[in-house]
């Protein structure tokens, strides 16, 4: 299993910012599609962004988009998501997930490490 370790949660107020990080438990990112998801109290676990290891590229939901940035630096082989603008609605525990697919699609992903919690209240 890939397995990830998330960071950086916390208590934030409505328009704030928030950066998360996401590290790989024994394998380099560079191989592999990563995602970031969240799960919300009594929702189910939705997508956030999504990065597929073949083309480069990343992906928003829409719910996200404009306000949220997904990066990764290779060098410290750690995975980012800038939060901007965080509204009550994105409060969440954040999990990020990898899968050996170079162009997972958000179904590919299904190894949950702890997940970090974000809130978002005044």
């Amino acid at each position: 299993q890939l397995q990830m370790k998330e960071s950086g949660g916390g208590l934030v107020q409505p328009g704030g910012s928030l950066k998360l990080s996401c590290t790989p438990s024994g394998f380099k990112l560079g191989l592999y599609s990563i995602a970031w998801f969240r799960q919300a109290p009594g929702k189910e676990r939705e997508g956030v962004a999504l990065f597929t290891g073949g083309s480069g590229s990343i992906s928003y939901k829409d719910y996200v988009k404009g306000r949220f940035t997904m990066s990764l630096d290779n060098a410290k082989n750690t995975v980012y998501l800038q939060m901007d603008n965080l509204k009550p609605e994105d409060a969440a525990v954040y999990y990020c997930a990898a899968s050996r697919f170079r162009e997972a699609v958000w179904s590919d992903f299904g190894s949950w490490g702890r997940g970090t919690q974000v809130t978002v209240d005044s």
